[in-house]
């Protein structure tokens, strides 16, 4: 099985900023997807950030800290974050981590 490099394609609207992630979010992936991220945040400063982890095919701790970080700089932004198309896997990894706690994170099944 060969591994699928994680990548983002970004959109914004004018209120709304897309993140489509795709391949696998491990230690290797996440550096190049999160500057690509925290780069468009500080640009467009949008009210909401909505992360598609739809073709997402692996996470570990990397890709949970990825959500968490880009939560933490949108929250000081002051704008809530979407993750959306979670599959019922990762969906346990968000769980355990107890990020359905974090208030400023709406966390949507696929």
């Amino acid at each position: 099985m060969t591994k699928k490099q994680a990548y983002v394609k970004m959109g914004y609207d004018g209120r709304y900023l897309y993140a489509d992630i795709y391949g696998e979010l491990d230690h290797h992936g996440v550096k190049e997807v999160r500057e690509v991220i925290d780069e468009q945040l500080y640009q467009f400063r949008p009210t909401m950030f909505v992360m598609n982890f739809g073709q997402v095919a692996f996470m570990d701790s990397s890709g949970l800290g990825l959500v968490v970080g880009r939560a933490k700089v949108a929250e000081d932004l002051h704008c809530m974050v979407r993750v959306v198309n979670v599959s019922p896997r990762i969906m346990k990894i968000f769980a355990l981590a107890g990020l359905e706690r974090l208030s400023c994170i709406k966390i949507e099944g696929a």
